[in-house]
């Protein structure tokens, strides 16, 4: 069998307690060229996240020394690294949740191999480093976008957005003042398998709002069109 080398120098940080999942997992993910990294609870994913610097981390809620949320959100405040999280929980709070502190995207369990290698290749891609081409910056009231540099600025000071985030501020900003459909933003943000995935795109809209908004309650600068989708407008 031919091993695609598209992903041979991407390393994945899978934090998961039950083995059988593991070796599932690094099976499968090694069957087409990530190289796989574990940790069987939160002090071990620290401590390999510092060491290793994996592309990747697909993390399970439920750990034996601390919760899954938490330990997301630990990461989220030193780095931007894609995260996909494993949950047995299929109420739509607790997948919020996992956006609320920073997790780009879910897998319930029972899940199909196929479908998780799929997530995390896509997730790869919409979350990439690609060269950009000298660009002006956009500046929206208090809020000022350097595409060339992918940084944001509130009142002259940076913010940390996620990728994923800044992905959806930029396809919005992009097209300042036309209204983007729920699914057109799905597609060009998370890709084409996402489309009806509604509940992605407004836990991402309300992480978005507390961060650039002045009063995110009131937001100024993403509107909502019912039932419709999003502008990002000039105020």
């Amino acid at each position: 069998m031919t091993i695609s080398t598209g992903y041979v120098d991407k390393k994945v940080l899978v934090v998961e307690d039950e083995q059988k999942i593991v070796r599932l997992l690094k099976a499968n993910l090694e069957s087409v060229g990530f190289q796989v990294i574990a940790a069987a609870n939160a002090k071990t994913a620290t401590a390999m996240l510092a060491l290793t610097a994996p592309d990747i981390v697909i993390l399970d809620i439920m750990l034996p020394d601390e919760n899954g949320y938490e330990l997301c959100r630990k990461i989220r405040e030193t780095c931007d690294v894609p995260i996909i999280m494993l949950t047995a929980k299929v109420r739509e709070a607790d997948k919020l949740m996992g956006f609320a502190v920073g997790a780009d995207d879910y897998v319930t369990k029972p899940f199909s191999s196929a479908e998780l290698i799929a997530r995390v290749k896509a997730l790869l891609k919409r979350t990439g480093r690609e060269e950009q081409t000298a660009e002006p910056d956009l500046v929206i009231g208090n809020l000022r976008i350097c595409f060339t540099q992918r940084k944001v600025y509130k009142h002259a000071v940076e913010l940390r957005l996620t990728a994923t985030e800044y992905a959806l501020l930029y396809h919005l900003a992009k097209n300042c003042g036309c209204v983007m459909l729920h699914e057109d933003l799905l597609r060009l943000v998370w890709g084409p398998e996402y489309r009806t995935e509604v509940e992605y795109l407004r836990a991402y809209i309300w992480r978005l709002r507390r961060k650039i908004e002045d009063d995110p309650a009131h937001p100024q600068l993403i509107v909502s069109n019912l039932g419709i989708g999003y502008s990002c407008n000039l105020p």
